[in-house]
């Protein structure tokens, strides 16, 4: 069975869509008002905008911070070399 990439999932706005398609006929169906809906939909489209930023901030950061590893680690060798 496949593991699911939920990073991915989460900053898609794909699944966000189908998150909002799937609540509100349940809603509609629910006998909600078109003022809840909207509120509905508002605050999960909200979350779903902070989730993938900080989730893409935290891919960010990661990346920055490897490549910082990376050059320290290159600097290193370098000065090795030059000593020998």
């Amino acid at each position: 069975m496949n593991k699911i990439d939920w990073k991915r999932k989460l900053t898609s706005r794909k699944f966000w869509a189908a998150v909002v398609g799937f609540i509100t006929p349940i809603m509609i169906a629910a006998g909600a008002g078109d003022n809840e809906i909207t509120q509905v939909v508002a605050i999960v489209m909200g979350g779903a905008t902070l989730i993938a930023y900080i989730i893409g901030e935290g891919l960010v950061d990661s990346a920055s911070t490897d490549l910082v590893i990376d050059t320290e680690i290159t600097a290193d060798d370098a000065a090795e070399t030059d000593e020998k």
